[in-house]
């Protein structure tokens, strides 16, 4: 596939010259500052830590020991005089029950609140690489609106020219011009301000899009001249064949496939049902002295307890059967991922290519080719050997040939964006997040 070379630099050089000096004295926005606060400033990412913080913590709870139970009570009290000494019988007992919860079920519910928390840190790196996808379409909106709002500003004067030329020449009748052509000359001017209206809206409303993900402030100022160099940069000529090991590493199917683990420590929780759970207690009693002043022995009571999972039709079997389902149903989920994955990364690959051959289509030929074509009618024009509206024709297409190559640029660079995070490795995300815009 060929190299696109040079697509970032400006589509025009009246586009400098046409625009204010208050607008170049403002900084700049690169897209590699728009990118580093995004993700700095996500609040989302911090409350994914504070959710695998209270995951772990929850891990280290469920692999403790139940609370002992104690009991205090009196045994065998005489309701008709209520003394302790009265009967034989009567205690005041102190009761300890410890229970153990079924077979391995503690350390289990350890692991599978840990296997959760360990989805967190690749949630993280999905949501970076799209806030990063995200972040950038939003910038390349700005550029695509910025640039072609200064490249009708840079346009205006000619087009002003040409209503003047048409206007005197009507007025001394000298060069043949017709009132239509003053008309022609008026209503072009008028559309031309119309879509600079227009493409004025879309960068105000495109500002105000980026503005959600970094501050106010920097979201209004003009962005860079240039579209960043990776993000026309060449694809990899072998994708196709180590897509599925590519995809597989991809952050958003890695936290998929840590909570298929989780799930099947689910299913490994619901076979400890079909176990008993066993406790048990220790009680002492103690005895006052009889009547006639004789000792009484203290009471110790010992006993284990457990239940019998006998009837296990309509709750530990149905349980388990749900578990299974959910671990059939994440493997499921895994499945359309990479799918989907798959589907959109070949998508952006095959708008890359034919948006290659477009833009270079244009800038080799097409528009070279308008270029000669507008000189010539304008030339043919002022020769009193040429219609006035060819000449405005020429030039209007001309400089939506030029529109048109600055939308192709934006949709191409989005559309590798796109194919960056599609494409991400859950272990390189860091880099490719922050050091890889670094232009």
């Amino acid at each position: 596939m060929r190299h696109l070379k040079c697509l970032s630099k400006p589509v025009l050089a009246l586009v400098l010259a046409a625009t204010g000096s208050s607008l170049w004295a403002q900084p700049r926005l690169d897209l590699a500052s728009a990118l580093e606060t995004a993700v700095r400033d996500d609040p989302w990412l911090q409350g994914s830590v504070y959710l695998e913080q209270a995951l772990q913590e929850e891990a280290v709870a469920q692999g403790a020991l139940p609370d002992p139970r104690l009991t205090l009570g009196l045994a065998n009290l005489p309701v008709d005089t209520f003394d302790l000494g009265q009967e034989a019988m009567t205690q005041a007992t102190v009761g300890f029950t410890q229970r153990f919860p079924r077979g391995d079920s503690r350390q289990l519910a350890q692991d599978q609140k840990s296997q959760m928390a360990a989805i967190q840190p690749f949630q993280r790196d999905n949501r970076r690489l799209k806030v990063t996808e995200t972040v950038t379409h939003l910038w390349l909106d700005v550029w695509r609106a910025q640039q072609s709002v200064q490249l009708i500003e840079a346009n205006r004067s000619l087009f002003d020219q040409l209503a003047d030329v048409a206007q005197a020449g009507y007025r001394s009748a000298t060069m043949g011009s017709r009132q239509q052509d003053v008309i022609r000359a008026s209503l072009e001017l008028t559309r031309l301000d119309d879509r600079l209206t227009a493409l004025s809206a879309e960068l105000t409303s495109s500002r105000e899009a980026l503005a959600e993900w970094i501050e106010d402030r920097s979201a209004r100022r003009p962005v860079a001249e240039d579209v960043p160099a990776h993000l026309m940069d060449a694809l990899p000529d072998r994708w196709a064949t180590t897509e599925a090991e590519v995809l597989i590493r991809h952050p958003l199917v890695r936290a998929t496939d840590e909570l298929i683990d989780a799930r099947a420590l689910d299913v490994d929780l619901a076979r400890q049902a079909y176990k008993p759970e066993w406790s048990v207690s220790a009680q002492y009693g103690y005895r006052d002295r009889a009547p006639n002043g004789q000792s009484r022995a203290d009471m110790l009571s010992v006993g284990v307890g457990f239940d019998l999972p006998l009837f296990t039709g309509n709750r530990q079997d149905r349980t388990l059967n749900a578990s299974v389902a959910r671990v059939e149903a994440g493997k499921t989920e895994r499945t359309l991922q990479l799918r989907q994955l798959q589907a959109r990364a070949r998508s952006a690959l095959a708008r890359i290519e034919r948006l290659d051959d477009r833009i270079n289509l244009y800038r080799q030929a097409l528009l070279p080719q308008m270029e000669q074509q507008a000189s010539a009618a304008l030339t043919a024009y002022n020769s009193d050997d040429g219609d006035f509206a060819e000449a405005v024709r020429a030039r209007i297409s001309e400089l939506n040939a030029r529109i048109e190559l600055i939308q192709m640029m934006a949709e191409r660079a989005k559309s590798l964006a796109s194919f960056h995070y599609l494409t991400a490795d859950a272990g390189n995300t860091a880099r490719f997040s922050l050091i890889r815009y670094q232009d």
